[in-house]
């Protein structure tokens, strides 16, 4: 194998066609995607409104915003656009699904798996930007089919000359320069179209959304969050991390060395794993979790079950995808332990003390509605004050979760919004919540969390 040509792939020389299309790059071509979303959404609301007139029925801006039609529309041009603009439909089927109308949390959740790959000819370019002309002769091996994709950027497996197996993650072009049109775009695009609550105040989430993204969005960046990362887990024997190949990252790659794994959510499988490894996997996840928040005080926030995966051969979890890693100041980190140790306890006292340090309250909140957030957080931390394994298997804990918060969402004045650095824990915390319900385990979360709250 020694021409260019042998660093292509020949058994995957392009990804598949039906999933593959070209990152708008510009500005206006992105606006102009958004600008026909809205109109193909308000088509759609004439439409159906004319079809329930003429059925004799008086519908609701709501009923014709929300048609299976309209659901298609956002998804599919959010996901076509990828970047802040996917990202923000992401954010908000997780962090804020409890304030969304059952239908567009549907929605957004599908974006959490429908990411599209950019074409062959999109990746060549792509790599000659960063790389320079000639980049595949430092390559035994590089195959186009991308191996994962997600919001900004998409993985290909490659191999190098001496013999290296990497992970090489490419960014879509134009997702920087993008990211707070995008944002505003999207922002604007839902809450004009009436699929956002009118007392939900955009302007705090924005701007961290902007902020999280362009964080994401530099690579190199991404390189010393797994560096540091690694270094805190030291010589983990549950966990294993890729090491950062600095002298191939830029701006717009990340080179990786390739981690083994298959898809930690394949485990629910009964074929696949029985119940001591599923439980293990989950009280692994979990007990990092609070590793993280109390110890390392630096917390992974992207809880997307693609970043994690399971080496059989090894028994080691795999952590990827480090972009979305958000430090956490000392203040804040001692607010959630009274927090949760109040809430083991009982103490509602204390636990509406730490929650005002947080910033979950208002100034002139109502006393029934504090009590009501406090009486979700103790719903919250349930697996906490649970004697021996939590079954999150057969709980309704995300269920009631949700209910209970789109009940305090929609009461009249009451909605403000808590700071951001709550906002990624939960999105954290809920992720592992859904993951160990796919996964059927059974976790002693108090056991867990003891050595932190004592």
């Amino acid at each position: 194998m020694n021409t260019a040509a042998s660093a292509i792939d020949p058994k995957h020389p392009v990804a598949d066609a039906a999933r593959s299309a070209a990152v708008p790059g510009g500005r206006l071509s992105r606006l102009a995607r958004l600008g026909s979303l809205a109109t193909g959404v308000a088509g759609g609301m004439l439409a159906e409104g004319a079809r329930q007139l003429a059925a004799g029925k008086r519908p609701k801006v709501s009923e014709l915003v929300l048609t299976p039609a309209n659901a298609r529309r956002v998804a599919e041009q959010l996901a076509q656009l990828r970047g802040a603009a996917m990202k923000v439909g992401q954010l908000m089927s997780m962090d804020a699904g409890s304030l969304l109308p059952p239908e567009l949390a549907d929605i957004l959740a599908r974006l959490r798996e429908d990411a599209r790959t950019m074409p062959m000819s999109q990746v060549v370019q792509v790599l000659e930007t960063h790389w320079g002309k000639g980049w595949e002769q430092g390559f035994e091996r590089f195959s186009f089919t991308p191996c994962a994709a997600a919001s900004i950027g998409q993985v290909h497996r490659a191999r190098t000359r001496d013999g290296q197996e990497l992970a090489i993650k490419l960014q879509y072009p134009g997702v920087r320069r993008s990211i707070d049109s995008d944002v505003d775009n999207v922002a604007t695009l839902l809450r004009v179209s009436g699929l956002l609550p009118k007392s939900l105040d955009l302007a705090p989430l924005l701007a961290e959304a902007k902020r999280q993204l362009h964080e994401e969005a530099d690579y190199r960046r991404e390189a010393e969050n797994l560096h540091r990362f690694g270094g805190l887990l030291g010589d983990a024997q549950d966990f294993v991390l890729p090491r950062a190949v600095d002298a191939l990252t830029r701006s717009d790659i990340l080179a990786m060395s390739w981690v083994e794994g298959v898809a930690v959510e394949s485990l629910a499988e009964p074929q696949a794993a029985d119940q001591v490894l599923r439980d293990r996997v989950a009280s692994l996840l979990i007990g990092l979790l609070f590793r993280e928040l109390f110890e390392f005080r630096l917390i992974q926030t992207d809880p997307n079950f693609a970043n994690y995966r399971f080496d059989a051969a090894s028994g080691r979890l795999a952590l990827l995808d480090f972009g979305a890693t958000r430090p956490y100041a000392e203040p804040v980190v001692e607010a959630y332990r009274r927090l949760m140790a109040g809430t083991v306890r009982g103490d509602r006292a204390a636990m509406g003390e730490a929650a005002q340090a947080i910033g979950y309250f208002q100034e002139h909140i109502h006393a029934a509605q504090r009590d009501a957030v406090i009486d979700l957080f103790a719903t919250a931390c349930e697996p906490l004050r649970h004697p021996g394994a939590y079954d999150f298997g057969t709980s309704d804990l995300p269920l009631r979760l949700r209910d209970a918060g789109l009940k305090l969402s929609m009461e009249r004045d009451f909605w403000h919004t808590p700071p951001a650095d709550a906002l990624f824990l939960h999105r954290k915390l809920g992720g592992l919540y859904l993951l160990a319900a796919r996964l059927r385990a059974r976790v002693d979360v108090a056991a867990l969390a003891a050595p932190w709250l004592e």
